[in-house]
């Protein structure tokens, strides 16, 4: 129950630094072209970086699961989940699996499009 407390306060935390940065974005370079999606996904990707270096290098036995999950899986996770998406295609192809990676970073684009164009055609189909 405290896991899945830290990954709802972490993942409040994130959509509110998410909807902020939107706004920002969004009043300072206007909204013609998508800069917000694209600066929240490249802030996040850096943010879970920063976290997950952190822990896995530098964190002391004090820094515990619960820390890992408020900060990545909430905050990080609530903020952008293409910091997620950024992650395990790093950690494919630090492993070594460069190809499986390129499986993973393109699936994961292609169907994630195919997706949403298959539920817009549906809610469009039903109207």
């Amino acid at each position: 129950m405290q896991a899945t407390l830290l990954v709802f306060l972490g993942g409040g935390l994130g959509a509110a630094l998410r909807h902020a940065v939107n706004l920002g974005v969004g009043r300072v370079l206007g909204t013609a072209f998508p800069w917000h999606t694209l600066v929240i996904n490249i802030a996040g990707s850096l943010a879970m970086g920063l976290f997950a270096g952190w822990l896995a290098m530098r964190a002391q036995a004090p820094w515990s699961q619960a820390t890992r999950l408020f900060l990545t899986t909430g905050v990080c996770g609530g903020f952008t989940t293409f910091s997620a998406f950024s992650l395990d295609a790093v950690l494919l192809w630090e492993r070594g699996a460069a190809a499986l990676a390129g499986v993973y970073v393109a699936a994961s684009v292609v169907l994630s499009i195919l997706g949403l164009v298959a539920g817009l055609a549906l809610i469009r189909s039903l109207s």
